[in-house]
């Protein structure tokens, strides 16, 4: 049998619906039900997504896009170990913790690499159009075998910390899927269009440095704006990258979209909205200011910007 990505889809729908079961029988939680109702139709994405006409899931979306808008997503009460537990098994443990973390990676790249020879019966074992992916699941899966060996745990309580960290995370965990989706309806929506309208009508687009700028600063403020810099980069290339970069300057296109992505990071750095990379880490570490990831990475990522201007400028039209 081959591993799809349609099972790595089943794996994280099984522990969506785990999650949202564990999130209703939770009485410490004052916001179980739409908390869980929430992580339901998340699951059911990954169980049964494709099964479901394209304006069902749609309205799931907006259903869960309305429950956090209204602060429906809350959490309920995880009793911590104490401090001297974590040294305890800190010291147990020594450097064998770093073993699971480092298995996602190690699996990862062997199953990717070695994907065209898994094969039985000439039958490929891993899915070979998305054999990144499903070696990424398998390095999980096998991350948590270790993991419950070395700590002496069950999977059950990789459950119950999985649910844990689920909910400190809150609904940015969907952030990036959500986003990701908008780049594509930005894309089908003709904005790239609109975008490529206004900067020519407004812009003198003559100039080579001018339209430059205009790519690399638009990347970043697209990226602001939908906090994914794989959102903003359709519209952005479509819209000035590939007519006006390319069509007009005969620039390579190459160079073109490795700048474009970077200058999306450097977006990606100044935003709430990526709330994977900035929000997340602050709420896990208990920041009392929730911005100051961003504070701290916005003058690096002004100063890369700035940088990438000159970089795409010379790069790009050698």
């Amino acid at each position: 049998m081959t591993l799809t990505i349609q099972h790595l889809y089943y794996l994280v729908g099984a522990i969506l619906g785990i999650t949202a079961f564990m999130t209703l029988r939770d009485r410490s939680n004052p916001k179980r039900y739409l908390t869980a109702l929430f992580w339901a139709l998340y699951a059911l994405v990954f169980l049964i997504g494709d099964l479901l006409p394209p304006v069902y899931v749609g309205v799931g979306a907006v259903v869960m896009a309305l429950i956090a808008g209204v602060n429906g997503v809350g959490t309920g009460i995880h009793l911590p170990r104490s401090a001297e537990q974590y040294a305890a098994s800190a010291r147990r443990l020594g450097n064998k913790l770093f073993i699971p973390a480092l298995a996602i990676p190690v699996v990862t790249m062997i199953g990717t690499l070695a994907a065209p020879y898994l094969k039985v019966a000439g039958v490929a074992l891993l899915d070979p159009k998305n054999t990144t992916l499903v070696s990424l699941g398998v390095g999980c899966v096998v991350s948590l075998a270790l993991a419950c060996w070395l700590t002496r745990e069950t999977p059950v309580q990789g459950i119950r910390e999985s649910r844990r960290l689920t909910d400190a995370l809150g609904w940015a965990l969907v952030l990036p899927q959500m986003l990701g989706m908008l780049g594509l309806v930005f894309s089908d929506a003709g904005v790239g269009k609109a975008v490529a309208y206004a900067t020519t009508s407004y812009i003198d687009m003559d100039i080579r440095f001018v339209a430059v700028v205009v790519y690399v600063v638009g990347m970043a403020l697209f990226t602001v704006v939908m906090g994914n810099g794989f959102a903003a980069f359709p519209v952005m290339t479509g819209g000035v990258g590939v007519p006006i970069l390319v069509g007009v300057f005969h620039g390579d296109p190459a160079v073109m979209a490795a700048a474009g992505m970077l200058s999306g990071y450097c977006g990606t750095l100044m935003t709430p909205m990526a709330a994977n990379f900035n929000i997340v880490p602050a709420a896990l570490l208990e920041l009392p200011d929730k911005n100051a990831v961003i504070r701290a990475q916005l003058p690096t990522a002004l100063l890369l910007l700035l940088v990438n201007v000159f970089l795409l400028n010379f790069l790009m039209f050698r």
